[in-house]
Order: C-alpha cells, then structure tokens, then sequence
C-alpha cells in the first residue's frame, strides 16, 4: 500500500503568487505591457482548479513550486549566460508536463533586461520610488 499525500491550500496558494510575481516583476524586465497583456489573454502560467488536481499531491506541487522558484532566479540573475539554459529549459519542460503553458526557450530572455527608463513598463515605474 502507498500512501500519497495532497498537495495543500499553502502550497496552491504559492503557485498562484510565483505565477502573479512572475507576471508583475519578471516579464516587465523582458517585455512590453502589451505584450504581458497578450500572455494573460493566452493564459501563460495560467492555473486553474483542473491543474491544482493534475498536480494535486505534495510532490508534483512541490515540483512546481522549485521550477517556477528556479525559473525566477535565473531571469532575475545578473548575469544571464548560456550556462544556465539547460537548467532554465529541465524546468520549463516541467511546467509543461504538469499542463501549464510557458512557451518561453531561453533565447526568448538572452536579449537582456529593459533597464533604460523609458523601456519601462508601468508596473515597475509604479513600484520605483523617486
């Protein structure tokens, strides 16, 4: 007999906030506002009740959880190199395997992050205190 364990509000609660942190602090890094509306019309990371059942015990919510965490801290590094693309796409694939869609290859992030004022998006320009 194998005992499996649910995944938990806690950890549902979790995805759902790396989803929203990704959108709100990741992709303005990488790309226009009308492009991050885009994404949310095309449910990129979108997550709904059939997917917190797909991923519904401790270990694939948790594999979820590592690969959205890992995804983030390689996009926030500061220096993003090659070196990190398998790691970047192992992860990706998981999301994938667990239903969620990130059509993203790191190519997509290798142009470098929008840092000049006027590239800005108006969620980060809102969060920067002058």
């Amino acid at each position: 007999m194998k005992v499996v364990f649910a995944s938990t509000l806690e950890q549902e609660q979790e995805i759902k906030e790396l989803v929203q942190y990704v959108y709100s602090d990741i992709f303005p890094l990488y790309f226009l506002d009308e492009e991050i509306k885009e994404y949310e019309h095309l449910e990129i990371l979108h997550t709904t009740t059939r997917h917190f059942e797909y991923f519904g015990t401790l270990k694939e919510a948790y594999q979820v959880i590592v690969s959205l965490q890992t995804i983030i801290a390689i996009l926030e590094s500061q220096n993003l190199d090659a070196r990190y693309e398998s790691l970047f796409e192992k992860n990706v694939q998981t999301l994938k395997e667990f239903g969620l869609i990130f059509p993203f290859s790191f190519s997509h992030f290798l142009g470098g992050k929008m840092v000049k004022d006027e590239f800005l998006s108006r969620t980060q320009k809102q969060q920067i205190n002058y």
